[in-house]
């Protein structure tokens, strides 16, 4: 393996503080007052008053933007990623953002929700305008893109459908779409995982499967206090194991696409809890945020867009390529002009694809 050493100038890294009113007073009560990093080029320093085109990096589930700009090993980081496209004039110069929108659920998908928080309102209505006021930056959203993998990813492509006004390019490497392939298949490990926690606990014998089926609500997706007692677990815990992980990542799921403040926990979940029966209304809620979906709804914003960058891998182990194919599709049938690519590779550690999206983004929101 080829180590990448940095080439030319590296930039400058900003780490500010920000106190978000949208934030403040959030369900789960997480920080309302961020750090917030921003990636000054080496071209924003020459003095003079140019400003330059904007991306926002939106990580993945687990990440915070902050996670993006250390050290990597192998590889580069973010800025030095950037750094390097441009000294190889690959791109040209442009400020990169880095919010944190890490949760107590393990992340979100930017989007607002009664049960996490507005974190789609946090980054266009407060994060966007303290950037533009702060940095020299061409405060408008034909120069002004965002891009990211996995539930960043999703959050790019959701940003551009729904959110255009604020961005006029975005790339999206890998991002949740086909719920029905990516999502659905890690519900009987969810299941299997809340059951530890299950109340009162099981004893070999006979089991009267309706009366347990139906006990609590769990036919309208509510918790009968198994998903409560898993997260005051998770939550003392310093480390989880990959059950709980991907547990924890479909609890975060539900409370994104199926936020309910009369329910316990302030959302509902698609599958009953005792025999996995999925629940039809519940489960509608899901694919009524599925990317693929949307297309039609948001052609017009989404046609609007300077630029749509969409990848995967072909053995993404999530399946993920068979929701980038169909978003593609979709994209293709509505006539919407995109750049769809796949690769040799997995979900995992993939951002050097960046070094394809990063130019694509430059090129359409450059000056």
């Amino acid at each position: 393996m080829t180590i990448k050493r940095p080439q030319g100038p590296a930039g400058t890294l900003v780490v500010l503080e920000h106190d978000s009113k949208i934030l403040k007073g959030n369900p789960l009560g997480d920080p309302h007052v961020r750090k917030l990093a921003v990636w000054l080029p080496p071209q924003y320093d020459k003095g003079g008053n140019s400003r330059f085109p904007v991306f926002y990096d939106l990580v993945g589930f687990t990440g915070s933007g902050l996670s993006h700009v250390g050290w990597k090993p192998f590889s580069d980081n973010v800025p030095e990623r950037a750094a390097r496209l441009i000294h190889e004039k690959k791109m040209g110069p442009a400020i990169i953002v880095f919010p944190d929108c890490f949760t107590a659920l393990g992340g979100n998908q930017y989007v607002n929700s009664s049960a996490i928080g507005h974190y789609a309102d946090y980054l266009t209505r407060e994060i966007i305008p303290f950037v533009d006021r702060e940095f020299r930056t061409l405060a408008s959203r034909e120069h002004r893109g965002c891009f990211g993998k996995s539930s960043g990813g999703y959050a790019s492509i959701i940003h551009g459908m729904k959110y255009a006004k604020y961005w006029g390019a975005i790339a999206d490497h890998s991002g949740d779409a086909y719920f029905d392939f990516v999502y659905w298949h890690d519900w009987p490990n969810t299941l299997n995982e809340l059951a530890r926690h299950r109340l009162a606990r099981r004893k070999p014998g006979a089991f009267d499967v309706p009366a347990e089926a139906g006990r609590k609500g769990l036919s309208e997706g509510l918790d009968d206090g198994r998903i409560k007692r898993f997260l005051t677990e998770v939550w003392q815990k310093d480390k989880l194991s990959g059950s709980e992980g991907h547990c924890l990542m479909n609890v975060c799921m539900a409370a994104t696409y199926d936020p309910d403040p009369r329910a316990p926990n302030g959302f509902r979940v698609p599958f009953n809890l005792e025999t996995g029966e999925v629940i039809a209304k519940r489960w509608q809620k899901w694919r009524d945020n599925d990317p693929i979906n949307l297309v039609t709804k948001y052609r017009d914003n989404l046609s609007s867009l300077r630029g749509i960058y969409i990848d995967c891998g072909w053995r993404d182990q999530y399946h993920i390529h068979y929701g980038s194919r169909l978003l593609s599709k979709r994209l293709a049938e509505a006539g919407i002009r995109h750049t769809y690519e796949e690769f040799d590779d997995n979900h995992s550690d993939i951002d050097y694809r960046m070094d394809t999206s990063l130019p694509f983004l430059y090129r359409a929101l450059r000056p």
